[in-house]
């Protein structure tokens, strides 16, 4: 018999395909399915390493589980382009995180394959709990299998959940992907735990048969198996003790080679059948695995940019100025050679936040809590309470993970925790749940709490200077991801004074446009656009949300027709606060029109920055249409709207 040389991929419109392939075939449409995941990434950029380590559980547990109806759900997300590519989406796979294209992430909206949107680690054992319930309840929906990596199971939210499953006792399916690595190496007692497990079958004389006679012990009844592990413990004088997820009341299996087909699907269709609780499928597997320049790289290509095939170069495009992570990390380095008593937090994210320049120099005073943002923040108020300066560097959108600690262990207790909000504003590829667009209102509200914007790079070192110096309080400032404006960098950070703001350009009383931010150069855009309209632009830079600068208000208020504020940030935020500010001094009381423009309220999704803001009305354009608008000059704004599209 002729075999089809037609590729095993192309017969795959959905799932219930795999179902009716021999198990050998799945594993050359796993070996074609990897290289499809390289050539869709190396046109669009996008976290590689993870989705090439899941490529055969990916084939495996669609073949085994009746997905839809059994509902699969990647922790994180950032892993599912495998899974993206069998649930009906290959021919999207080129406008991966581009605008008007398919997420980097799972997403409800977009496909029923995706029952639960995910970027943010650690919450999938939680909501697979949830579709267990429902189904116990009576609702049409199958069994829930959740895959959580190793980094993210090592996370609060992550225990929870494990533990309330392991009481409710209801049967659902946790896979644990071990690939001891998930952005920056794991680090914490729980890691080191799984890699115990792992060694357990491939350490010391009995290695090989230990391995195999726990693949075995999984599969047999609970009285069999108690039995062959006491046996073994005899013969080998090991101490069998239950692991901790069976302590937790999961039946525990593993760890199994996560690129073995066959392993994988005799397990999942023998944990599937049997299955009468919850149960934990330990699953090891290579990051980057099958790619050779992903496996050979530090970060296993976990986020990359289009890159060539064939020798694993990216394209990424060469920087006119320092990116302001890279200048937060340096300046912080700078000041910790200063002041012995500067320290740095992050919560997984060493290289992302740039306090690994930091760690370079200062290895004892830089603290990896792992996936841990509210155990990070509360830390970080101990180290304050202790007399040290810690500056606690969190992207804005994890930050929210920590909001209670920051509002109970900071705040409330006016200890000095500087918090460094990386990724503030909109962030391109990453789409809505990277979007750091809530820092502002949630971090401003609080009382004692200082919150500034870096404009520009300068300013940012300004602002870790300020940040050191200021012992009275919390203190927080953000910035963008990416490259800065190119301005020149100062040899030192200057302390600024709390709550001043400083003027940029002086107008004839028109119009004054309130900056905060790197949002400033779309204002001074914006301001010479205005001119050809007739209409002079003054334009200030806010620095501080918190405390407010009102003699600077005040003075634009009474100085001119209109003032209209300006930030990258959520309805709630900045402008909020300056309308409050200016009602309650009564600056409103005397003609003087206000604007306040932000971000809409929706979310926004991916697409780059630049189309995002557009998208927003928050660049150049969309603040000279809020100006020629708060002068009923509606004509001019279609002209606009007209030219933009």
């Amino acid at each position: 018999m002729t075999r089809s040389l037609t590729p095993m991929l192309d017969r795959v419109a959905g799932p219930a395909d795999l179902r009716g392939i021999s198990d050998p075939d799945l594993r050359t449409l796993a070996d074609e399915l990897r290289q499809e995941v390289v050539g869709a990434v190396s046109q669009t950029g996008g976290h590689l390493g993870s989705s090439l380590g899941v490529v055969e559980l990916s084939v495996a547990i669609h073949a085994v589980f009746d997905t839809p109806r059994d509902k699969l759900i990647w922790d994180v997300g950032h892993q599912c382009y495998p899974h993206k590519i069998l649930t009906g989406r290959r021919d999207r796979m080129g406008t991966l995180r581009q605008g008007g294209g398919i997420s980097g992430f799972t997403k409800r909206s977009e496909s029923e394959y995706d029952p639960f949107g995910a970027a943010h680690s650690s919450t999938s054992i939680s909501a697979a709990l949830g579709f267990t319930v429902g189904r116990d309840m009576g609702l049409p929906t199958g069994d829930a299998v959740a895959v959580i990596g190793d980094g993210s199971i090592s996370a609060g939210m992550a225990y929870e959940a494990l533990n309330n499953a392991g009481a409710e006792g209801r049967r659902m399916f946790v896979i644990l992907n071990d690939n001891e690595m998930s952005i920056a190496p794991p680090v914490g007692a729980m890691s080191s735990y799984l890699s115990s497990l792992s060694d357990l079958s491939r350490k010391g004389p009995f290695g090989g048969l230990v391995a195999m006679a726990e693949g075995m012990e999984q599969l047999a009844p609970k009285p069999v198996r108690e039995g062959a592990r006491r046996a073994r413990e005899m013969v080998t004088g090991l101490e069998s003790r239950g692991t901790f997820f069976e302590e937790l009341g999961f039946d525990y299996i593993g760890p199994i080679d996560g690129h073995d087909m066959g392993q994988l699907l005799s397990v999942l269709r023998a944990a599937k059948t049997r299955a009468t609780g919850p149960v934990l499928i330990h699953c090891c597997t290579v990051k980057g695995k099958g790619y050779a320049p992903a496996e050979g790289s530090a970060d296993k290509y976990h986020g990359v940019s289009k890159f060539d095939v064939g020798t694993g170069v990216q394209s990424k495009a060469r920087a006119n100025a320092p990116s302001y992570t890279g200048v937060f990390g340096d300046t912080l380095t700078d000041e910790a050679a200063r002041d012995p008593r500067v320290v740095a937090i992050t919560a997984a994210m060493p290289g992302g936040t740039g306090v690994d320049r930091m760690a370079k120099r200062f290895p004892g005073r830089v603290f990896d809590v792992g996936i841990a943002e509210q155990h990070g923040v509360t830390f970080a108020a101990g180290m304050a309470a202790a007399g040290l300066k810690p500056f606690c560097a969190i992207y804005s959108t994890f930050l929210q993970r920590g909001y209670d600690q920051v509002v109970h262990d900071v705040a409330l207790q006016g200890l000095p925790v500087r918090f460094a909000i990386d990724r503030a504003g909109l962030v391109g590829a990453d789409g809505a749940t990277h979007a750091g667009a809530f820092d502002i209102g949630y971090l401003g509200a609080l009382p004692g709490m200082t919150v500034m914007a870096a404009a520009d790079e300068a300013e940012l070192m300004h602002m870790v200077a300020t940040a050191v110096a200021h012992d009275s309080g919390p203190v927080a400032f953000r910035y963008p991801r990416g490259n800065g404006t190119g301005v020149t960098l100062p040899d030192r950070g200057e302390v600024l004074e709390i709550g001043k703001g400083r003027m940029i350009r002086e107008g004839r009383g028109d119009v004054a446009l309130l900056s905060l931010g790197t949002v400033l150069s779309d204002c001074e855009a914006a301001a010479t656009m205005l001119e050809a309209e007739g209409l002079s632009a003054t334009v200030a830079d806010a620095r501080f949300a918190k405390p407010l600068d009102m003699e600077l208000i005040a003075r634009l208020a009474q100085t001119h027709a209109a003032v209209i504020t300006v930030e990258q940030g959520a309805q709630g935020g900045f402008g909020a606060m300056v309308l409050q500010a200016m009602a309650g001094e009564g600056l409103l009381d005397h003609g003087c029109k206000l604007r306040t423009l932000c971000l809409p309220d929706r979310f926004i999704d991916q697409a780059s920055p630049a189309e995002m803001y557009r998208d927003a009305g928050v660049d150049a354009e969309g603040i000279v249409a809020t100006v020629l608008r708060a002068f009923g000059r509606d004509r001019k704004i279609v002209d606009l709207a007209s030219q933009r599209s």
